[in-house]
């Protein structure tokens, strides 16, 4: 058994509200590459920009929670030319939270001032103690949600 990876997906609040709602993962505009590099067991966390996509106010919050499922990536048809990859997942009951308090605290963001810059290629691995933090904000533990293995 291997040990658990942490990811961040980025998507605008409404996207991230139907992924939880279809126990998904979606990314990159439907790209199946970031998906392959996920495992059963890795932590997953959404970050929303904003509440709708493009022209959507402002969040800039941790908003949703998971953890990947033993499942295969799947593609579906989502009408026209969409035909979207999608990977199953185990959301777990989180609270949002802001990213700006956890700033100082995260190592993956390297410059504080120009801490959006991280999150532009939509998809990150990011330290287990990164993801700790997280999920602490968002009420979860990771020694109790993501148990390494024996």
């Amino acid at each position: 058994m291997r040990k658990p990876e942490f990811w961040i997906g980025v998507a605008s609040l409404d996207h991230v509200d139907r992924a939880v709602a279809g126990t998904y993962v979606e990314l990159n505009r439907g790209r199946a590459c970031p998906l392959e590099r996920m495992h059963s067991g890795d932590g997953f966390a959404w970050y929303s920009p904003r509440i709708a996509s493009a022209t959507g106010a402002s969040l800039q919050a941790f908003t949703a929670l998971g953890r990947i499922a033993n499942s295969a990536i799947y593609q579906i048809d989502a009408g026209g030319d969409a035909r979207p990859f999608r990977r199953a997942i185990d959301y777990l009951a989180a609270q949002p939270v802001p990213i700006k308090p956890l700033l100082d605290t995260l190592s993956f963001i390297r410059s504080k001032s120009h801490w959006g810059a991280v999150f532009r290629f939509g998809f990150l691995r990011v330290p287990a103690a990164d993801f700790a933090i997280i999920a602490a904000a968002m009420g979860r533990t990771l020694t109790e949600d993501f148990p390494l293995p024996p």
